[in-house]
């Protein structure tokens, strides 16, 4: 999972993912990443509770926006 955690990260840092922006489903970044629907539920999770995404019910997950100074 720390591949498809930094893969993630990595996607959300260089712009491909901007703040924002919601994330494929699932099943999408399951088959990009070659893993299991439960293994991007868990990553999501564990990047939602770091507060790098944002769900947001009936609509899916986004990329947080970043904090305002």
């Amino acid at each position: 999972m720390d591949e498809l955690l930094e893969g993630l990260l990595n996607k959300i840092k260089s712009g491909a993912y901007p703040p924002g922006s919601q994330l494929p489903s699932g099943r999408v970044l399951a088959d990009e990443y070659d893993t299991s629907q439960s293994t991007i539920s868990r990553a999501v999770a564990r990047l939602r509770a770091q507060g790098v995404l944002v769900g947001r019910p009936g609509r899916g997950v986004f990329v947080a926006e970043p904090p305002r100074r």
